[in-house]
């Protein structure tokens, strides 16, 4: 039986802590795998585009998925999608850790970011069903704070384990929580809430997961030699669905993605603010992790511990933003938030060299957690704030496409520059070696393949393996210069489209108020679709 809205719903606390720790679950997962990369690539003799992979693979099963799988859950039942999605984490996981090629670790990673497209969109969903006012500003905040910060200690939680184990233990963090969230779902978590009685568009979810997924199949592989064709196809693949799409959201009686509400500008800017937010914290753990072990010598632990000021600062400002928004508007909360994740990038992009100190590093995760605990908060808060509760998937599959859509691209962006600034780089190194005539075709194919590979050739030939590590060093660092000042470049951007497109205070409030007595008075629509 569906039930109304609330303030807060019965055993509040309860309820709220078991969403947070699904989305736990379906979050940890991201960040997992970053530390773990450089002994993923030794342990495969992995090439820098199959280890964007094994890092992107997650997001990429999450972001293809998350809209239309939030759409099943309003309408056949939030509880069961969460369950199912818990549950299929477990295999997914149990994979991941025991994969005997790179290319089952890949295929595991993406269909665990399936998984979590059932878990993670629901309990945003849930939250807005059940919490109203300011209530479910503060519940969003807390889940927004949380889950960033968790995805933040992931490194940590991994550095930990591979001090002692292989590079499988991290797929096998979120085991535990899985086991204790089960039971917890089936005796705290509501069974109908505010649910849909409308039909799923189907066929706009299955467009939807092909336009996301080719698109970021397409970025990561643009800097792949010889890939060309491959990228072509799939851009082609990606502009056709995304046409596709559009007809088909104009046309369906019953859209999955409702155009009308996502024009509306509370919400299609804070959807691209959070995209460009989100996806910056995930790129400069993406980036760093490798940074800190190939660069600077970090060992797994010390590279995990590196990043906690980016969870400390998440968790200390997401309860200040949730009383900005409250107070100053969504927009103002934003334009922090961006300062301080440009600041953040900036450090990375100046001071991330060579010789760096610890200062230098904490001092940019600092900035980037700051960032996102200033502005996660406004972004999904628009978000729910701007659709009707009937349609609560939209805006949680919204919310969380910004956070995987957002760290798939902004991961796949920051991997492909990466990947050709290396290489540029490394075979510049190359050609200005006075012993150029001795390096054969394969091993400057190794030496610019990825760091993991020149670091396993410098092993083979120990005569050369300071002359091969300074100069991988070197060509990382080129590499990584290519992807923070793509970092910078988003973020102005993210910026500038705040500044100018999101509604000041007093104008968010007035839409507010016009979206939920338009959405009151509006009644739901025959639900037989349009043919074509």
């Amino acid at each position: 039986m569906t039930t109304s809205t609330t303030q807060a719903p019965a055993r509040a606390g309860a309820v709220l802590s078991t969403l947070i720790l699904v989305a736990a679950v379906a979050n940890l997962p991201l960040s997992v795998a970053n530390v773990a990369l450089p002994d993923i690539g030794k342990a495969f003799d992995a090439s820098q585009t199959q280890l964007n992979l094994v890092a992107v693979g997650y997001s990429l099963g999450l972001a293809a998925s998350v809209l239309w799988l939030g759409a099943v859950g309003d309408r056949y039942g939030r509880k069961m999608m969460l369950l199912i999605g818990v549950l299929l984490s477990l295999p997914a996981g149990i994979v991941a850790a025991f994969a005997p090629t790179i290319d089952i670790l890949i295929a595991a990673r993406i269909v665990g970011g399936l998984a979590a497209g059932m878990a993670y969109p629901t309990t945003l969903a849930l939250i807005t069903a059940l919490w109203a006012g300011a209530g479910r500003t503060r519940a969003i905040a807390l889940w927004s704070a949380i889950g960033g910060a968790i995805s933040a200690l992931g490194p940590l939680m991994s550095g930990v384990l591979l001090e002692h184990f292989h590079w499988g233990s991290v797929f096998l963090l979120t085991i535990p929580l899985i086991l204790v969230a089960i039971p917890l779902v089936i005796k705290v978590v509501p069974s109908h809430v505010n649910e849909s009685t409308d039909p799923v568009d189907n066929l706009g979810g299955v467009l939807s997961a092909i336009l996301v997924g080719a698109l970021i199949l397409a970025i990561n592989f643009a800097a792949v030699p010889n890939a060309g064709t491959l990228v072509l196809g799939l851009s082609v693949i990606g502009l056709a669905a995304l046409v596709a799409f559009v007809i088909r959201q104009r046309r369906a009686r019953n859209p999955l993605y409702d155009l009308r509400i996502a024009a509306r500008p509370i919400f299609w800017v804070a959807a691209c603010a959070g995209v460009i937010v989100f996806g910056a914290l995930m790129g400069a753990m993406f980036i760093g992790q490798q940074y800190l072990q190939n660069v600077l010598g970090y060992s797994t632990l010390e590279s995990g511990f590196a990043i906690l000021p980016a969870a400390v600062f998440m968790v200390l400002l997401a309860p200040r933003s949730a009383k900005l928004v409250e107070a100053r508007g969504a927009r103002f909360t934003l334009l922090l938030g961006y300062a301080a994740v440009l600041l953040g990038f900036l450090t990375m992009l100046l001071l991330w060299t060579s010789n760096a100190g610890y200062w230098a590093v904490g001092l940019g995760y600092a900035f980037v957690g700051a960032g996102v605990g200033l502005a996660g908060t406004p972004a999904s808060h628009s978000l729910t704030g701007a659709v009707p509760v009937r349609r609560a998937g939209m805006a949680s599959g919204t919310a969380d496409l910004q956070r995987d859509l957002g760290g798939a691209v902004m991961q796949s962006i920051l991997g492909a520059l990466l990947t050709a600034g290396y290489a540029a780089s490394a075979n510049q190194l190359i050609g200005e070696s006075p012993s150029a005539d001795q390096v054969t075709a394969s091993m400057q194919s190794q030496l610019t393949k990825s760091f993991a590979s020149a670091s396993d050739l410098a092993e083979q030939y120990p005569q050369y393996s300071d002359a091969i590590i300074t100069a991988a060093r070197e060509s990382f660092e080129q590499g990584q210069t290519w992807a923070y000042l793509a970092g910078v470049i988003a973020v102005l951007v993210g910026g500038i489209l705040v500044f100018f497109a999101f509604p000041k205070f007093a104008r968010e409030k007035e839409l507010l108020a016009q979206y939920r007595a338009e959405d009151e008075s509006d009644q739901p629509r025959d639900d037989t679709p349009v043919t074509a």
